[in-house]
């Protein structure tokens, strides 16, 4: 199956840095990963449930967590982390895929769920994502997974399959009249 890309462009959305309180009365600040986070985003998912694994990620180990980590924080991806004091709360990325469109995962502590954190680090991953000139974005999400499917159709996802078991997602960062200005 050929993925499908909508032809609006998702967005605008503003990239990092952004704090706000959350709905639990937190400050959270949004940023860029940088290689000094590196301990504190490993920590981030050695203290993560097992059981909030989706589609077999994160890996369960640290010494897979920390290999995993190195992969997905390669010079050619997009990262954001959630910060509550200075403790990583959330992390979302952007990786590029062999033919080109990005996928997206995102991923946020149970304890800082439901309070709208993963918008505000959705919003921030499309915005440092478009400024780092990444054109088109793909996630799968399992389809009993109605909030998550919600809060990527609040960030500009739409369909673009109907078949299987996980629910497959895109969106468009830039237009094609911009592609064309650079």
């Amino acid at each position: 199956m050929t993925r499908e890309y909508p032809d609006n462009v998702a967005g605008p959305h503003e990239p990092p840095p952004r704090s706000f309180v959350d709905r639990e009365g937190r400050t959270i600040d949004v940023e860029d990963y940088r290689e000094d986070d590196f301990e504190a985003l490993v920590g981030m998912y050695a203290a993560s449930d097992p059981q909030d694994r989706a589609q077999g990620i994160p890996p369960t180990e640290e010494s897979a967590i920390r290999e995993w980590i190195e992969d997905l924080t390669a010079e050619e991806c997009v990262n954001v982390l959630a910060w509550h004091g200075e403790e990583v709360v959330g992390h979302a990325m952007l990786v590029p895929d062999r033919d080109g469109p990005y996928e997206l995962a995102i991923f946020v502590l149970r304890e800082y769920q439901d309070a709208g954190i993963g918008t505000e680090l959705m919003e921030a991953l499309l915005g440092a994502g478009r400024e780092a000139g990444v054109e088109l974005v793909w996630l799968t999400v399992e389809r009993w997974n109605s909030p998550a499917i919600a809060l990527y159709r609040k960030v500009g996802f739409r369909s673009s399959d109907s078949g299987s078991f996980e629910l497959e997602m895109a969106a468009r960062l830039t237009s094609e009249d911009e592609e064309r200005l650079d």
